[in-house]
């Protein structure tokens, strides 16, 4: 059984975004350590890329500064080795397939394994091209986080039967970054990934507020929330932990009351 499923043993699963390197590794050691103890179930590392097409202005700002401040896609597996030692809750990683295929795809996946990486998340990648990447991550038994977007549409039951570690649900259209409101029919999407598979599902892109956690929670066993925590961040700086911790907790206590 995967890792991954432990994030969602007996409780909705809170799972928190950080990019990798901004404004430093340092702090992003801190924040993932942060987010943990106050409650992250699950933590999603991106690397940067120059070019995060999903990504709206907040995340992409946070790629912007740690490309500028060096960071790499190796100084960032020493990084995860490091982190590894005290956090054990299950990891995955968000990138681009350029920067996949760039590394060398075994030897960025069998990598992953190596330094403790439970599943692989790549955003521009769609369903029907999965065959490049899965073979190696079966290989290597690392998750390839398959994503469902309303615009799926009758390729959701698909993606769902096929899919490993947990489900994206993707909950509006365009690209990530907090919305006031989140006016897809997710319930729908969701009843169809249920007929399909028994893999948990986790609702991301827009999350923001308890307000907003505890509604996704109600709809999947899981909530994403990445540019809320990146914007913690960008207004903090190396400060940034204490103030990620806060949120998470106000997040994690929205999600289960």
């Amino acid at each position: 059984m995967s890792n991954i499923r432990n994030a969602f043993e007996n409780k909705k699963a809170f799972i928190a975004f950080v990019t990798c390197g901004d404004p430093d590794l340092e702090t992003t050691g801190a924040v993932v350590r942060a987010a943990v103890e106050n409650g992250a179930d699950l933590i999603e590392l991106g690397i940067p890329f120059s070019d995060p097409t999903a990504e709206g202005p907040v995340i992409q700002g946070a790629n912007i500064r740690a490309l500028k401040g060096g960071v790499t896609t190796d100084k960032i597996f020493d990084f995860v080795r490091e982190l590894r030692r005290d956090v054990t809750v299950p990891m995955v990683f968000m990138t681009y397939a350029n920067v996949v295929f760039s590394y060398g795809a075994e030897r960025f996946i069998s990598t992953c394994r190596d330094i403790g990486m439970d599943g692989l998340i790549l955003p521009d990648i769609p369903y029907e091209e999965k065959e490049e990447f899965l073979p190696i991550c079966r290989k290597y038994g690392v998750d390839l986080i398959s994503m469902i977007a309303p615009t799926s549409e009758n390729r959701i039951a698909m993606i769902a039967k096929e899919a490993e570690g947990f489900l994206y649900i993707v909950s509006s259209l365009g690209v990530t970054g907090a919305r006031s409101e989140i006016t897809t029919d997710l319930s729908s999407i969701i009843n169809v990934v249920r007929q399909n598979t028994d893999i948990p599902c986790a609702i991301g892109f827009g999350i923001s507020t308890p307000e907003q956690a505890g509604k996704m929670a109600e709809l999947a066993d899981g909530v994403i929330v990445g540019s809320a925590i990146v914007k913690i961040i960008g207004e903090h700086g190396k400060e940034a932990a204490p103030y990620v911790g806060e949120y998470v907790k106000k997040m994690t206590d929205g999600m289960r009351k």
